[in-house]
């Protein structure tokens, strides 16, 4: 005789589907590791994805020379940020610019421009809170820091220190209530990473000038900021998940950087758009900068790309009209410890495609027009690679205020139709965050096609 409680079990694992990491998938993954680990600051960032798409066949810019005007990629640094696009050959046919923005930052710690701190024989090292960190995330982790150092001829070197720190967390012994009441920590007296005893002569200066590869004395200034040391991995029973450091937002810049070498390896002669990949710095911290998405740096380039086609006033505003952005950041996936935190109709999950972001107050610049639009590009690229990539939407709940992207700001900043996508993650602002496996490749796919379609 049959249990019923064993055929209730049967027929639920013979409805359940199983699937499995697309090969494709797992070989972004790994790509993006890569990249995430040799980017441990947005001035590494930036320089990588310069690297990447020179050797791809880009040439590089200097913007404080002649602009180039002839037919071909290009990839210019400012900063923190980079900007990369295509100028087709046939430049008279264009009728804009299609752009995938993202950002290099994300929160953490960073080096005040006094670091030197010590207390009862530990030396450590002053730093200011980035952004929006989730604090707690950052206790009890090996740390390193990473970034720009600048010496007395006003020249830049990118350096990381290695696991030199730790922000230890005070012992349950002497704070009885932690798990009732969560960690509190006070920003300016309980954050303070450690890096090493006085007594065997720890010095953060020392410290700075040796990543630098510079002496002690001909160190003027730096950007630095902290950085997850432990290893990015894959996890799940199957793979399915992926742990790592500054996927906000470096999952996107990856994704449209992968998209823009797949442009390059495939050539773009008969594009009837200019492809443009634009990674702002300082989204974490309201993006008003020289490199933010509020400053200059996209209508400079744009500008000055329209202008070596010969474009005047009125011709550069109908390609700005006849331009549209996509705005890739990192999107909340639904949690399932805390389900009633999220609005019950948009409930986002890992690995179930990428997602338009939409609010209602404007904190997401996405419009119907603009979701219509991903949807057919969705369907476009599921053609081309042979298996469906799916959509999403996330809505915030009533109760939660949304937060924000580069997307708004460069809707508003030149008025170009913009619509805010992303990968859904769990542990946003973490030290260490969790996305899917398979969403970064689909994003990628998506941020290619839109650049073809």
């Amino acid at each position: 005789m049959t249990d019923l409680h064993d055929l209730h079990g049967d027929d639920q694992t013979q409805a359940r589907t199983t699937r499995a990491v697309p090969d494709k998938a797992k070989d972004h993954a790994r790509d993006l590791i890569e990249f995430v680990q040799a980017s441990p600051s947005s001035f590494h960032a930036a320089s990588e994805v310069v690297a990447r798409l020179s050797t791809a066949g880009a040439t590089v810019v200097d913007e404080a020379r002649q602009w180039p005007s002839a037919p071909g990629a290009y990839v210019m640094r400012r900063d923190g940020a980079a900007v990369a696009w295509i100028v087709p050959d046939n430049p008279q046919d264009i009728s804009g610019f299609r752009i995938v923005g993202s950002h290099t930052d994300s929160p953490g710690f960073r080096v005040k421009p006094n670091p030197r701190a010590s207390s009862v024989g530990y030396a450590q090292v002053a730093v200011e809170v980035y952004g929006g960190a989730l604090l707690a995330s950052w206790t009890d982790r090996e740390i390193e820091f990473a970034g720009r150092v600048i010496d007395r001829e006003g020249r830049e070197h990118l350096a990381r220190t290695g696991p030199v720190a730790r922000i230890p967390q005070l012992a349950i012994h002497m704070n009885r209530g932690v798990n009732e009441e969560g960690l509190k920590l006070h920003r300016q007296y309980e954050t303070t990473p450690v890096i090493g005893l006085e007594t065997f002569g720890a010095d953060v200066f020392d410290t700075i000038a040796a990543a630098a590869g510079l002496e002690r004395d001909d160190i003027v200034a730096w950007d630095l900021i902290s950085c997850d040391t432990q290893v990015p991995r894959t996890f799940g029973t199957h793979g399915e998940f992926l742990a790592c450091a500054r996927l906000d937002n470096l999952l996107s810049v990856h994704s449209s950087l992968v998209a823009f070498e797949a442009l390059l390896a495939e050539g773009a002669s008969d594009l009837r758009t200019i492809p443009v990949l634009v990674a702002f710095d300082h989204e974490e911290v309201g993006s008003a900068t020289t490199t933010g998405a509020a400053g200059p740096l996209l209508s400079d380039v744009l500008t000055r790309i329209a202008a070596g086609l010969g474009a005047d006033l009125e011709r550069t505003q109908q390609l700005y009209r006849g331009s549209v952005c996509l705005s890739a950041d990192g999107a909340h996936g639904v949690h399932p410890n805390y389900v009633a935190e999220h609005e019950p109709g948009h409930r986002p999950q890992l690995n179930e495609g990428p997602v338009i972001k939409v609010n209602a107050n404007q904190r997401y610049a996405t419009t119907a027009a603009g979701q219509a639009e991903v949807v057919r590009i969705a369907e476009a690229a599921s053609a081309r690679v042979g298996q469906t990539i799916p959509v999403q939407t996330f809505v915030s709940a009533n109760h939660k205020p949304c937060g924000s992207t580069i997307g708004p700001i460069t809707a508003t900043r030149l008025g170009i139709d913009t619509v805010d996508i992303g990968a859904a993650m769990l542990s946003m602002h973490s030290a260490r965050e969790m996305c899917g496996t398979v969403d970064p490749w689909w994003l990628a796919e998506i941020s290619r096609e839109f650049w073809v379609s």
